[in-house]
C-alpha cells in the first residue's frame, strides 16, 4: 500500500505541476460574457485555441453565468472556475455536437488538460433533455424514443474525454447532466479529487464514468447520482482499466455505488476501492460484474460502510455474448459495516430505482458464476451487516431441495435481482472455487424462514469465526452440490 500511496503522490504532482508556470487568462480578455444570456461557444472555443497555440495556460471565469454550447479542450490547457463562476450549459440540443458521443465539454487525443476551481457546471439537463424530446416528437432529431426519453447517445453529457493524458478535474461543483456525466475512455493519468456531483436531473444519470483507463485516481468525491455513483467500463477487447484508486469518497445513488463492468469487453486489473461511503443506494453499495468475455482480477476493496443500501455485494460472472467467456478471480473485500433496510432505500428521490415486478424477499451477498465457469479467489474478512430479516415463504420461496430451479441468467443484465428468490438472507454462493470467509457478523433482526449462508456447486471454502443473529436458527450453512468446504 505504502508503493502505491508514492505512485498516487507523484500522480498527482505530475499533473498539477504542467500548470503551475502556466499564464492565466482572464475569460472577460476573449470577451466571454457572464450575463447567462450571451451565446459564448465561438468565443470559448477562441479563448482554448489561442491559449493552446501560445504555449498553454488558465483560462478563469470568475464570477457569473457563461452560456455555451459543444466546445473542445486543447493541449496545456486549464479551465479554473473561480468560486461563484457558473459554466451553464445551452438546453438547444442543436447547440452540441454529435460527432461520436455528444458533450457539453469535449476533448480528444490530447494532454496537460484540467478542469479546476471552486466554481460549477450546470448542464442544464432536465429541460435539455425534454427539448430532445420535443424535437423527436416533432421529427427534427431522428429517434426512437424508449420509455418515452431518447436514446443516451443523442442526450448531452457535460464531459466526455477520450484518449488524454495527463487530466486534472478537481474541487469543481458538476451537475444536471442530460444524461451520464462525466466520461473519460482511453484516458491515462488522470485525477479527479474533491468533485461534488449533483446528477439526479435526469435518467440514466451517472456520476463518474471511467472506460479502459490506466493511472487514474478518484478521490475525496461527493456523488449524488439517479443513476450508478463510481462506474468503471471497459468497452473494447484488448483494452481494459488498470491501476485504479478509488478512495475516500461519498456516494448516493438509485441504482449502484461503486461498480466495475457495465461493460466489459475488455477488462479490469489492480482496482483498489479504499475507505468509501455508499448511502441511501438503490441497488448495491459494490458490483464486480465481469460478463462480457473480459476478465475482472486483483480487486481490493479494504473499507466499506453501506447505509440504508438495498444490497451490499454483488459479485457476477456472466455471459452476455454467446461464446464469450469471462473470468474473475483474486478478489478481496474486507472491513465492511453495512445495513440493508426493509424498504425501498431511494424512497422519495426524483428518479428512483424501478418498482420491480416480481416478489421477492431481501437479497443476501451474492457471488455468482456459471455452471463450469468459476468465480475463483475470493476473501471476505471482517464483515458486520445488519440485515431485516422478516424473509417469509408468503412472499417468495425456493427450499433447498430445490436449489436447482434458481435461473442462472447467463446472458442477463447483471443486477443483484435478476435471480428473483435466493434461499439465504446473509451470503449466497454458487459456481464458486476458493472461497474464504472468516471474522464475518451476520444479523437479522426479525424470523426470516431462510438460513445464513447457502453455497450450490463451491469447490474449496472455508468459514472461520463466523457469528449469526436470527430468531429461532441454529444451522449457518447448506451446501448442495458442493465439494472441500470447512466450516471453523
Amino acid at each position: 500500500m505504502k508503493i502505491q500511496k508514492k505512485v498516487i503522490l507523484m500522480l498527482l504532482i505530475m499533473i498539477q505541476c504542467t500548470a503551475v508556470f502556466a499564464k492565466d487568462y482572464k475569460a472577460s480578455f476573449f470577451h466571454i460574457k457572464s450575463d447567462g444570456s450571451t451565446m459564448n461557444t465561438r468565443s470559448i472555443q477562441f479563448a482554448i485555441d489561442y491559449i493552446s497555440k501560445n504555449g498553454g495556460g488558465r483560462l478563469v471565469f470568475y464570477v457569473g453565468r457563461y452560456l455555451t454550447g459543444s466546445i473542445y479542450m486543447k493541449s496545456n490547457v486549464t479551465i479554473q472556475l473561480e468560486e461563484g463562476a457558473v459554466l451553464l450549459g445551452s438546453t438547444n440540443p442543436f447547440d452540441y455536437d454529435r460527432i461520436g458521443n455528444t458533450a457539453l465539454i469535449h476533448a480528444r487525443d490530447v494532454e496537460n488538460i484540467g478542469i479546476t476551481g471552486k466554481g460549477m457546471i450546470d448542464g442544464q439537463g432536465r429541460p435539455l433533455a425534454n427539448n430532445s424530446i420535443a424535437y423527436a416528437n416533432d421529427g427534427l432529431i431522428v429517434d426512437i424514443l424508449k420509455y418515452d426519453r431518447t436514446r443516451e447517445s443523442i442526450r448531452p453529457m457535460v464531459i466526455y474525454f477520450y484518449n488524454c493524458v495527463n487530466v486534472n478535474i478537481k474541487d469543481l461543483i458538476l451537475q444536471n447532466s442530460a444524461c451520464w456525466l462525466q466520461t473519460y475512455e482511453r484516458c491515462k493519468n488522470m485525477v479527479i479529487d474533491n468533485i461534488t456531483v449533483n446528477n439526479v436531473a435526469y435518467w440514466n444519470s451517472d456520476g463518474i464514468d471511467i472506460v479502459d483507463c490506466d493511472n487514474v485516481v478518484i478521490t475525496n468525491n461527493k456523488i449524488d447520482a439517479a443513476d450508478d455513483g463510481i462506474c468503471l467500463k471497459s468497452h473494447t477487447e484488448g483494452f481494459f482499466c488498470h491501476n485504479i484508486l478509488i478512495e475516500n469518497n461519498i456516494v448516493r445513488t438509485s441504482a449502484n455505488g461503486i461498480k466495475l463492468g457495465t461493460a466489459g469487453k475488455g477488462g479490469f486489473r489492480n482496482i483498489k476501492i479504499l475507505n468509501n461511503t455508499v448511502y441511501n443506494t438503490y441497488r448495491s453499495a459494490i458490483a464486480l460484474q465481469s460478463v462480457d468475455g473480459g476478465f475482472l482480477e486483483d480487486i481490493v476493496v479494504d473499507g466499506l460502510k453501506s447505509t440504508n443500501t438495498g444490497h451490499v455485494i454483488f459479485l457476477r460472472l456472466g455471459e452476455r455474448i454467446p461464446g464469450k467467456k469471462s473470468t474473475m478471480k483474486r478478489i478481496s473485500i474486507k472491513n465492511v459495516v453495512a445495513d440493508v433496510p426493509i424498504g425501498k432505500a431511494d424512497a422519495g428521490y426524483d428518479y428512483e430505482g424501478p418498482i420491480e415486478d416480481m416478489p421477492r424477499n431481501i437479497s443476501p451477498i451474492i457471488i455468482a458464476g456459471l455452471p463450469g465457469q468459476y468465480i475463483e479467489d475470493v476473501t471476505f474478512s471482517n464483515f458486520d451487516i445488519s440485515y431485516p430479516g422478516a424473509g417469509s415463504k408468503y412472499m417468495a420461496y425456493v427450499a433447498l431441495d430445490k436449489l436447482d430451479s434458481i435461473p442462472e441468467e447467463a446472458a442477463g443484465y447483471p443486477e443483484f435481482s435478476m435471480f428473483k428468490e435466493i434461499p439465504a438472507w446473509g451470503i449466497y454462493v454458487r459456481h464458486a472455487k476458493n472461497i474464504n470467509f472468516s471474522n464475518l457478523s451476520l444479523k437479522a433482526e426479525k424470523k426470516d424462514y431462510r438460513l445464513p449462508i447457502v453455497m450450490d456447486d463451491v469447490h474449496g471454502a472455508e468459514l472461520k469465526k463466523i457469528t449469526f443473529q436470527q430468531i429461532d436458527q441454529k444451522k449457518l450453512l447448506h451446501t448442495y452440490k458442493s465439494t472441500n468446504v470447512k466450516v471453523n
